[in-house]
């Protein structure tokens, strides 16, 4: 779903998003549409926290229910009009003259959207409605915020050249790479624009455009097909070792650890701006004004930052694409990534720094709905399964195994890399709830596979890839 819109079969919601080269008058704008944004989901947010505390008062007083102040819906629409009255009393300059008409009315429509659904999965979450981890009440947003508003009516095209977009309100922007891929689509009458969002991210401004797109599911002609079952298991050494349920490992790629490459130049650019002046004077305790030195070491801070997080996206995008493409079941761990990186104190440190790198939570993310586009499925081994902690010769399960074993050595007599006796692992888990799947008619609570993709057997691999590393 998409608002109202529902998917139609054979369809899938996609995201297309592009660097863009605003003006200078054109940035101007994107920056007053999203403060308009910040202002809308604040101003609603105040009320609607006043509303709250309001009663909470009148409840401590001993005011019956039926006697106290009018709860504020917290409903679109309802959040919409109220923000409509009150914008004409208080988003008013100093001379008299509103500013909120300077902006689509799409960007404060779309950002107390956003603060309905915060305050609609807060609810949900504190009454057991709501799946995951427990949601807290939805908070300001500062001037420090990530800056972004977004467009669901007007004038959103992908202009014929290649080269431009045209937004509401923003006029006709250049993009940095070419739009082709989604223009094809949107000629062809296989995609439909739903909505246009603006951010202020990776050091420039960037639009984003959610898509229903027609796909046709199944592997792409020119792709290899690596193995049909595979499972894949994922690390910070070696980011996955992929192996069949025959012990035959057909992929191993090191995580390249981006971060940690850029941190040695990052420290030192941060060793520099210590030396300059900055906002703030430590001597007089107080905001300064920087110097010119200071906000360009700034900017190449960023700037290794921005470059540390785009081959971190593309690295996983091209790794899952291969995946997807080249396997028919993929069996894959269900890691909870938030809370691998739970607080250890500085003995865990380096390794939270090492998950966040590693991107594990993006790569499953990617791998699922890649699988659906590809013809592929995906099967999640519970949580707990020990996948690590089993031996793939006997089948027995270790009491423990500490992360500093990189080998598994088991009283059978198999010695064997610690990464890839767990991918073995998971493609057996896989391999079994497939065939379980297809025994009951097609459907599992883990996964459901596509009707084009036939019953897997035990078979040994067609083609295997070239190892990208070695074992631990």
């Amino acid at each position: 779903m998409a608002g109202k819109f529902e998917v139609p079969d054979g369809w899938v919601l996609q995201a297309y998003q592009y660097a863009i080269d605003p003006t200078q008058a054109q940035a101007a704008a994107m920056e007053s549409h999203a403060g308009g944004a910040r202002f809308a989901y604040n101003t609603m947010l105040r009320a609607v926290k006043a509303n709250l505390d309001q009663r909470e008062a009148e409840r401590s007083y001993g005011i019956t229910k039926a006697d106290l102040t009018p709860t504020l819906p917290w409903s679109f629409q309802s959040l919409r009009n109220d923000f409509n009255k009150r914008k004409h009393r208080v988003a008013v300059r100093e001379d008299g003259t509103p500013w909120w008409g300077e902006n689509s009315k799409e960007a404060y429509a779309n950002a107390v959207k956003n603060l309905s659904v915060a305050l609609k999965n807060w609810e949900d979450s504190r009454r057991g409605a709501r799946s995951g981890p427990r949601m807290g009440f939805p908070s300001f947003k500062s001037k420090r915020s990530t800056r972004s508003f977004a467009f669901t009516t007007g004038g959103i095209r992908v202009e014929a050249d290649r080269h431009h977009v045209s937004l509401p309100r923003i006029g006709t922007v250049r993009v940095h790479e070419s739009t082709r891929k989604l223009a094809r689509r949107l000629e062809q009458g296989t995609a439909r624009i739903l909505r246009a969002t603006v951010r202020f991210e990776r050091g420039g401004w960037r639009v984003s455009f959610t898509v229903v797109v027609k796909r046709g599911v199944g592997r792409r002609a020119h792709t290899k097909r690596l193995a049909p079952v595979v499972g894949v298991d994922l690390g910070v050494k070696d980011l996955i070792v992929a192996a069949t349920p025959e012990g035959q490992e057909v992929l191993r790629v090191r995580a390249p650890k981006e971060l940690q490459r850029a941190s040695r130049k990052v420290r030192a650019l941060q060793r520099k701006a210590a030396r300059q002046q900055g906002r703030w004077d430590a001597v007089a305790k107080a905001e300064q004004e920087p110097s010119n030195g200071w906000l360009r070491t700034q900017q190449s801070i960023a700037k290794q930052h921005v470059r540390v997080a785009n081959l971190r996206r593309d690295r996983l995008h091209k790794l899952t694409t291969l995946l997807a493409q080249g396997f028919d079941v993929i069996g894959t761990e269900t890691l909870a990534v938030k809370n691998m990186m739970a607080s250890g104190g500085a003995r865990k440190r380096g390794l939270n720094r090492a998950i966040a790198d590693a991107g594990l939570g993006a790569f499953l993310r990617q791998i699922d709905y890649k699988t659906s586009w590809y013809g592929s499925v995906r099967v999640r081994a519970d949580r707990w399964y020990p996948s690590s902690k089993t031996c793939s010769g006997c089948g027995s399960v270790k009491a423990k195994l500490s992360l500093s074993e990189r080998r598994y050595v088991c009283d059978c007599g198999l010695v064997i890399d610690r990464d890839l006796n767990a991918a073995i692992n998971l493609a057996r888990y896989a391999r079994s709830e497939q065939s379980a799947c297809f025994a009951n008619g097609g459907a599992d609570r883990k996964t459901t596979a596509p009707a084009a993709l036939v019953a897997v057997k035990p078979e040994s691999s067609n083609g295997s890839a070239s190892p990208q590393g070695e074992a631990a």
